[in-house]
């Protein structure tokens, strides 16, 4: 579980997070949703410890991170996994050299091991066979997959998903919120997700933080949402509506 108090963050004297509180819980995806330039991104950098709030906490299974020593730290970023927008591949490396390198990088396990553990990332996420292609052979579906293997080699207990749909067609969209959703119960992760798309939120948001101008107005869940009696909300549902039926048209 991950819990964030408080949060309030300005850059140059402009605010950007407003005393943002919620609960992420384990086990599920959590999402993060608005507009953007509502906050979502520093929020997002706020709990993996990018960017230090002006006031409020964020707790990792009740250890204090910003306030906690210099090892606390370092214990809690090890357990960290994150999937950047872009999925942010090496394009020099392999398949397999990507997914690997949180474990070149972080731990001190033999190779025979560390070979395991990326064929076994790897057949979870329906790539047992590309491991020695190269990022420009990969659709943008597939790089998204070898970016969630690469987040969770390292057997993460919490796991930071950027618009992870960001870019893909809605098929394979579907496909991603399907594999984050399994991978976070089977594996029993707090999830975290920044998006702006409906399709996920519909698809799985189990728990979900309304962002608008760097306040959290409303939190709940993916059947409470077309309920939530939030004007700002439900402008955000009609225009996500509105691009999702323009995109379609295309």
């Amino acid at each position: 579980m991950i819990e964030v108090r408080n949060l309030s963050k300005s850059f140059n004297g402009r605010p950007i997070l407003k005393n943002v509180s919620g609960v992420f819980e384990k086990g599920k995806p959590n999402l993060i949703i608005g507009a953007s330039g509502t906050g979502k991104s520093v929020l997002l950098k706020c709990i993996v410890g990018l960017v230090k709030p002006d006031e409020g906490s964020v707790l990792y299974d009740n250890r204090d991170f910003f306030e906690g020593d210099r090892d606390t730290k370092i214990a809690i970023r090890r357990e960290i996994g994150m999937l950047f927008q872009g999925g942010a591949l090496f394009d020099s490396k392999t398949v397999e050299e990507n997914v690997r390198f949180p474990l070149d990088t972080l731990t001190k396990m033999q190779r025979e091991e560390k070979q395991e553990r990326v064929n076994f990332c790897l057949k979870r996420v329906g790539l047992e066979n590309a491991n020695k292609k190269m990022p420009s052979e990969l659709s943008g579906g597939m790089k998204k997959r070898v970016g969630i293997a690469r987040a969770i080699v390292n057997n993460p207990n919490y796991l930071f998903c950027d618009e992870p749909n960001s870019g893909l067609d809605p098929q394979t969209s579907i496909l991603i919120d399907e594999l984050i959703q399994d991978i976070s119960e089977d594996f029993n992760m707090t999830t975290i997700v920044v998006t702006h798309d409906m399709n996920s939120v519909m698809g799985i948001g189990e728990k979900i933080l309304f962002i608008y101008k760097g306040q959290k107005l409303w939190e709940g869940t993916k059947n409470e949402i077309t309920h939530s009696n939030v004007q700002e909300m439900d402008d955000f549902i009609f225009a996500n509506k509105v691009m999702s039926s323009l995109r379609e048209k295309q």
